[in-house]
């Protein structure tokens, strides 16, 4: 993404209402936007946030090109004294975004951004896209590796990815949610994700018969071979195959066989009968691979029935996350500033669910000091702080009589700061660091929070002063609507 000026990969409105702005006088009028999402993708209990490394990168690299000059001018509907603006373009606004591998929730930010409106407002496509997309990926890479229950899960869907740029940034947010490895070759090179894979059929099907293909391979690659045995019959011919292969090739080398995979059929009865197999031909370590159209409920299901699988294949429904392919993040104005107050903003709708939480923010997250378990979420304004000496009363926002008070806890700030004045101010954690954040922080939720059906609501509440704030707007708005009447 460094090396490619995306700076348009922008909605058109952007531009227009960024021209608009800056002939209105309003240039450098300070406007903050949150970036949230409103649902869990596949109803689940919480989402895995992805994505801010390509967002910073994107942020850095913000320029107009001539080419982009020149383009926007022959729409002959912008102003040259703003396409002037946009030719010294330089990016100056303050950005928080929640870190990668958090578990996420719905309402609360995960971005935050103040600054310039024209900025501020400019970039709304690109936060979307960006976290809305690895989020989405690694949220379902995090339900199917838990669904795999410690046994290793590597994607395996680059042909079957929304573009190359959903499978290279999809083998990443795969990587964040648990996956050991990727089929994709340049994610390795880029990110450092390893990349796997043994044999596809047209292999086998390259030469005289079964057990050719596989002494080759297995002549090739002794000290990692895992032959592919679904291309004609997994258990007359497929089995007894590889197991001849691993005889006649890989023990007199020394080696022992990694593994088979099947790529078809009834993978529970199949891998049934060929770990038996491979166990009374003495390959007891011989691991068993399966493949094809897998997913977290299909995982889930064989593993209840008994199937004999060291490791998942996971392709097309990891990499599109197919079940629900939408993750559904919104960039909405929260406040704006006012001769240097902060005046807080908010969008209205008949849909309830619509309805957004005002003014400039922070996002806490309760954690219950004797078990370590996340307690639930609170949405405060920037600047309150919470003492973890005393007790804190949390209430639910819509139904506040239901309120509890926690005590014996530790809160943590989700929202870090990213850009300062336009200068990144954060450090990227290595690869391999997200994810084993992810997974602790994972670990850090209630079973019944992570379970697939009806999971448990995890609470997102608000502190008194926001909820006062949200309420008196609301109240405005029902006044002004009487009004009008």
């Amino acid at each position: 993404m460094d090396r490619l000026n995306l700076t348009m990969l922008t909605d058109f409105y952007e531009l227009t209402m960024a021209n608009g702005y800056f002939n209105s006088g309003l240039t450098d009028k300070i406007a903050y936007f949150d970036m949230f999402f409103r649902k869990v993708p596949d109803n689940g209990g919480y989402a895995i946030m992805a994505g801010v490394e390509q967002l910073i990168e994107y942020l850095n690299n913000l320029k107009f090109s001539d080419e982009d000059i020149d383009y926007l001018r022959s729409k002959k509907m912008f102003s040259e004294e703003f396409l002037d603006y946009l030719k010294n373009f330089k990016f100056s606004c303050d950005v928080w975004a929640v870190p990668e591998g958090t578990p996420i929730f719905p309402n609360e930010p995960v971005v935050t951004v103040r600054g310039p409106v024209i900025q501020a407002q400019f970039i709304e496509t690109m936060v979307l896209l960006t976290i809305n997309h690895q989020s989405l990926i690694a949220t379902k890479a995090n339900r199917i590796v838990r669904a795999a229950r410690g046994r290793t899960v590597m994607e395996f869907g680059s042909r079957r990815a929304q573009g190359y740029d959903g499978a290279i940034y999809g083998a990443r947010a795969a990587y964040i949610g648990g996956c050991v490895g990727t089929a994709c070759t340049i994610a390795e090179r880029e990110f450092g994700i390893p990349a796997m894979g043994t044999m596809a059929h047209s292999w086998v099907q390259m030469f005289p018969d079964e057990l050719e293909a596989f002494r080759t391979y297995a002549n090739m690659y002794p000290d990692n071979c895992v032959l592919l045995v679904d291309t004609y019959d997994v258990l007359k011919s497929g089995v007894p195959n590889a197991i001849k292969a691993f005889n006649e090739v890989l023990i007199p080398k020394g080696y022992r066989p990694k593994g088979i995979r099947i790529d078809s059929g009834d993978v529970t009865y199949l891998s049934k009968q060929a770990r038996k197999m491979l166990d009374e031909a003495g390959f007891p370590d011989c691991q068993i691979v399966a493949s094809n159209s897998l997913d977290e409920f299909t995982i889930r299901d064989i593993l209840v029935q008994g199937a004999k699988i060291d490791s998942f294949g996971v392709g097309e429904r990891l990499i599109t996350s197919s079940s629900e392919p939408v993750f559904g993040g919104v960039y909405k104005l929260v406040a704006i500033e006012d001769n240097g107050q902060i005046i807080p903003k908010i969008k209205i709708s008949e849909n309830v669910e619509k309805i957004t939480n005002p003014a400039f923010k922070q996002v806490w997250r309760f954690f219950d000091k004797e078990s370590g378990k996340a307690i639930a979420d609170l949405l405060t304004l920037h600047g309150e702080v919470i003492n973890e000496n005393e007790p804190y009363e949390l209430f639910d926002p819509e139904y506040t009589w239901k309120r509890k008070t926690v005590t014996n806890y530790r809160v943590k700030k989700l929202l870090v700061k990213i850009f300062d004045k336009g200068m990144c101010v954060y450090k990227s954690p290595s690869l391999k660091e997200i994810q084993e954040y992810c997974k602790a922080q994972t670990e850090t939720l209630w079973d019944e929070v992570t379970r697939f059906e009806n999971p448990h609501k995890y609470y997102v509440d608000l502190s008194k002063p926001l909820w006062d704030i949200k309420d008196k707007l609301l109240k405005e708005y029902s006044d002004y609507k009487n009004i009008a009447k």
